[in-house]
């Protein structure tokens, strides 16, 4: 059974795993349009791979609908969902957790609303955002996060986030809003989006 977090909890994918180990994952996220404006709502599930220092590892560790994986491989997009219709995960990102080089500490998932300024469009729109780790060696869910504050100015949201603390991977649940969309969580993470 799944262990659901709160905003800022963590847990421990390396032991949830157990005797199946933990060598790849599936980041699923997903959502729903509350209310809509007549436009159509396109959320966009994204990961940056960082450092120790927070900041991507290179362009390529920014992985999202137009850059399908990172330099490496090891993160994958499984491709834009632009409805949000589909039973389940919108859109899921694999990760080969050991593929993922020393110098990563961490993999931060977001997802963005595409043309949100133009479409008047913010998360206080969307209901059941979610973010969930599958186990992709037997299929179980390890941990999944609900967020269910307002964000009724903010564009994208960092859902949560896969770290290194030594030998062990984690997740952490986020649920930080930005009302300055993808290109802020980009800047922040050290990239240049210009």
């Amino acid at each position: 059974m799944a262990i659901s977090l709160q905003k800022g909890g963590n847990i421990s994918l390396t032991k949830e795993a157990g005797a199946t180990g933990l060598a790849n994952v599936t980041v699923g996220l997903g959502w729903e349009a509350r209310t809509t404006t007549g436009a159509a709502f396109d959320l966009d599930a994204s990961a940056i791979v960082c450092n120790a220092e927070g900041k991507a590892v290179d362009d390529k560790s920014f992985v999202f609908y137009g850059n399908l994986a990172n330099g490496s491989g090891s993160v994958q997009h499984q491709g834009d969902e632009r409805t949000g219709d589909t039973e389940g995960d919108d859109e899921q990102i694999k990760i080969a957790v050991t593929q993922l080089g020393a110098e990563v500490d961490k993999v931060v998932f977001s997802a963005s609303i595409y043309d949100a300024e133009k479409n008047g469009q913010n998360f206080g729109q969307v209901r059941n955002a979610y973010i969930r780790v599958v186990n992709d060696a037997d299929g179980t869910e390890l941990t999944r996060y609900d967020l269910s504050e307002d964000a009724s100015t903010e564009t994208a949201m960092l859902f949560g986030e896969l770290y290194r603390n030594g030998d062990d991977w984690k997740f952490r649940a986020v649920g930080a809003g930005y009302a300055s969309g993808l290109a802020g969580i980009a800047t922040d993470f050290g990239l240049n989006v210009g």
